[in-house]
């Protein structure tokens, strides 16, 4: 509910920029012309991946986890952790904070193990392997629109990930090894196994799991995201209106995040037009180098975490420049929103998941956690951009 009002109220301060002539109309029809195609792929595919959880893909699949680590918890977590990375790759971080948190929450007491491992591999994994695909984050679709404009040519999901994937492989392995650190001795532990639950509807399960496969491919195929994604949500939704319509509900879709989006996108674009870029410029500098990487990525990463990493991304992204640049700004605002509850929505969905299962754990230790993990993982990822560029 207060996401939706933030929004709401952001969005009308962005109309009122707009009629008054601040936001000029032919750049808010830019604007317009820019972020509808991703507001929708955003919409469609958190419907997919509800839809998808409501016939118990992801439970189906954290349960057999259990089975192939066969009573080993450093292995569950491992593949836990690939789990994660897979889920945010392809289906967006919010879908691995909001949807995966709670099965494998599930997953750890179901085997009679702690909670907090897994839940902690969820949210971090989420915003730190968010960074290989344009569909893993909104700031990398608006950074693929960017990009594209920048190189005169479409840029594909896969020419997007050549960009990234070496930092994005960093920044998944830092996290990863952070938490092996801090978990080691609840990780060296074993657990009993339990029995899979049976799915509870074959036909809804077999034909979401399809739909799902099918559509990983589609969003890496150099289609614009947004149809392939629509097209898997309508399709699940007339297959649970047919056989389940108990899980169809308007809340399917975002409407708090899809309000928070419109209202930043417009009242970013205003206070562009009224001199911030002109006094970020400063603060994130220019240039290719380690060093200026390292000062746009800080940037980027400072932001993220002192208001959230979508406004912090609309800020700076006039200032990259270049294909490198964008990809450094990437890294803050991706990997680094580790610190504060509102660097990322997602880690606030996260933690409400995890209040409503009644797992605890408070911002104080999340914060202190994270100001060690962030800016490793910024640096390392940093790092690698530079040495692979």
């Amino acid at each position: 509910m207060r996401t939706a009002i933030i929004g709401a109220v952001l969005l009308g301060v962005g109309i009122i920029a707009s009629i008054s002539g601040v936001l000029p109309w032919p750049a808010t029809l830019e604007l317009v012309d820019r972020v509808l195609p991703i507001l929708v792929f955003v919409a469609a595919i958190t419907v997919v991946a509800e839809l998808a959880a409501a016939a118990g893909l992801f439970t189906f699949v954290a349960e057999r986890l259990t089975l192939w680590a066969r009573g080993r918890t450093w292995l569950l977590w491992l593949l836990v952790v690939l789990l994660a990375v897979l889920s945010t790759i392809f289906l967006s971080l919010d879908t691995t904070a909001v949807l995966l948190t709670p099965v494998v929450v599930v997953m750890a007491r179901h085997v009679g193990l702690g909670p907090l491992p897994f839940a902690l591999t969820t949210v971090w994994l989420a915003n730190t392997a968010s960074l290989m695909l344009p569909v893993s984050n909104l700031t990398n679709l608006l950074a693929q629109s960017r990009l594209s404009a920048m190189l005169g040519h479409p840029v594909s999901p896969l020419q997007f990930a050549a960009l990234t994937a070496a930092p994005a492989l960093a920044a998944i392995l830092v996290p990863v090894a952070a938490i092996a650190l801090i978990s080691r001795r609840s990780l060296r532990q074993r657990y009993r196994r339990a029995p899979p639950t049976r799915v509870a509807n074959p036909v809804l399960f077999g034909t979401s799991a399809v739909t799902v496969l099918a559509l990983i491919p589609a969003l890496v195929s150099g289609i614009p995201v947004w149809i392939p994604a629509v097209q898997a949500a309508l399709i699940l939704t007339v297959i649970f209106f047919v056989l389940d319509r108990t899980a169809l509900s308007f809340s399917l879709v975002p409407w708090p995040l899809l309000l928070l989006a419109s209202g930043l996108f417009l009242v970013m674009a205003a206070l562009h037009e009224l001199g911030l870029g002109d006094l970020l410029d400063a603060a994130a500098g220019s240039g290719e180098d380690l060093l200026s990487l390292l000062r746009l990525a800080g940037a980027g990463m400072t932001g993220a975490n002192a208001i959230d990493n979508l406004p912090a991304y609309l800020a700076l992204e006039p200032v990259a420049t270049t294909p490198v640049r964008m990809v450094a700004l990437l890294i803050g605002v991706n990997a680094g929103p580790l610190i504060t509850p509102w660097a990322s929505l997602a880690t606030l969905l996260w933690h409400e998941r995890l209040s409503s299962l009644g797992v605890d754990i408070s911002w104080r230790r999340y914060l202190l956690l994270g100001l060690l993990v962030a800016p490793l993982t910024v640096l390392a990822a940093t790092l690698t951009l530079a040495l692979t560029t």
